[in-house]
């Protein structure tokens, strides 16, 4: 996408020795595109043996790695795409090991029947199982098939607004801080954050984007400059944020726990309150120590029990458990971790605010309250800020004090 209103600046973003945070440094740059300048590399799928891809103006695929290409116009409907003897068939035509697949303007995709804009990257898995199938594209059009697939696109418009600048924030630090380890930046799934390519798009949405464009959240550093802040945000904190490194190792004024009533007005009743959650014993222990083997070491899980938890009035979350295997011997788990290996969905333990007991043969998550992991921005608060009348410099400002906005392009 090319559009003047993207600007004259370019975003360098230097990684301090030892893996620190990302540093923002803001230079003119002539005649460069942003939208060129802010690729962001979603991992749509891994490890599978197939996919069908179609667009509606064509598209060519090619094989850098051993000089093979194949074109397909739009007549060709549907192209599957295999994995085949170690490397990737598109359409019949045997190429490498790692396809780039560009579609002609106006450069959109359908995978599986579903559509996205930009690039795909089609490469053989790091372990030789299958295929990673990467949706490259600009920022802004990204961030058109986030918002509307993390909050409703019928929301009111600061509520909106405070999720853009939040995503987009959270999309260059994870981005800059994860993606020159491998060859993508982000999961479309919550593990970072949903996105739904063009079906979460709508004119809402754009407009959130374009109001907010290039803006993002920074905190300062001790260099006496400006860090991307980790914006994470979450569903429903049921009544107090977290602090962030109980939860994710963070630690940073402006991601420390608030209290909010605001989400208690507006947020579904099953995502204030949940029902308990009964799990047998023999399922927590294949779960577990599918997710994390070393645990294998227990012989099994005979109990768990919380071993830090962050009190507040009319609600506790537990962040840290010690597990205690059937042989006596013992190991800890953040607590989010441990939810979200029993319950992948996320959606049964639904947040870490539980009391956890074992019952015969199986564990109960009881007392339930909240959705999500509870750092950073309340969804469900926003939006109750934001009916409210609260801006959303305001909204930002309330979830993650002390840090500042700033306008990179």
């Amino acid at each position: 996408m090319k559009d003047s209103l993207w600007g004259w600046v370019f975003l360098v973003v230097a990684v301090f020795p030892g893996g620190c945070r990302p540093r923002i440094v803001v230079e003119p740059t002539p005649q460069m595109d942003i939208a060129e300048s802010f690729q962001i590399r979603v991992l749509l799928f891994d490890k599978i043996n197939e996919c069908i891809v179609s667009s509606p103006s064509g598209f060519s695929a090619q094989a850098a790695d051993v000089g093979t290409d194949a074109t397909f116009g739009p007549a060709s409907s549907e192209v599957r795409i295999e994995f085949f003897d170690g490397r990737i068939r598109a359409g019949g035509s045997v190429l490498g090991r790692r396809v780039e697949i560009r579609p002609r303007e106006p450069f959109i995709l359908q995978i599986n029947g579903q559509g996205y804009r930009g690039n795909l990257t089609v490469l053989v898995s790091s372990d030789g199982t299958g295929l990673d199938v990467i949706n490259t594209l600009p920022l802004e059009p990204y961030l058109a098939g986030v918002i509307g697939a993390e909050m409703p696109s019928y929301w009111e418009t600061e509520a909106l607004a405070a999720q853009t600048i939040v995503s987009r924030t959270y999309s260059l630090y994870i981005k800059r801080r994860f993606g020159s380890e491998r060859a993508w930046d982000v999961r479309k799934t919550q593990a970072n954050q949903m996105y739904r390519g063009l079906s979460a798009e709508t004119a809402t949405i754009w407009e959130s984007i374009r109001a907010t464009q290039g803006k993002v959240l920074v905190v300062p550093n001790s260099a006496g400059g400006e860090d991307l802040l980790a914006a994470y945000f979450s569903s429903t904190c049921a009544g107090h944020t977290e602090n962030s490194q109980g939860v994710f190792g963070d630690r940073s004024t402006a991601l420390e726990g608030v209290a909010c009533s605001y989400c208690a007005t507006v947020s579904r009743r099953s995502f204030l309150s949940w029902p308990k959650v009964s799990v047998p014993v023999e399922l927590v222990t294949q779960r577990l120590t599918e997710r994390y083997p070393s645990l294998s070491e227990l012989q099994g899980i005979a109990s768990i029990e919380p071993i830090r938890i962050s009190e507040y009035d009319g609600l506790q979350r537990v962040t840290q458990v010690r597990l205690i295997g059937v042989n006596g011997k013992t190991d800890t788990l953040r607590a989010e971790d441990l939810r979200l290996a029993i319950d992948p969905s996320g959606r049964k333990i639904k947040s870490a605010c539980f009391v956890i007991r074992r019952e015969k043969n199986a564990f109960v998550f009881d007392q339930g309250k909240g959705f999500g992991h509870g750092v950073g921005l309340c969804q469900y608060g926003a939006e109750g800020m934001a009916r409210e009348g609260f801006s959303c410099e305001s909204i930002l400002q309330f979830y993650f004090p002390g840090s500042r906005l700033r306008k990179l392009y």
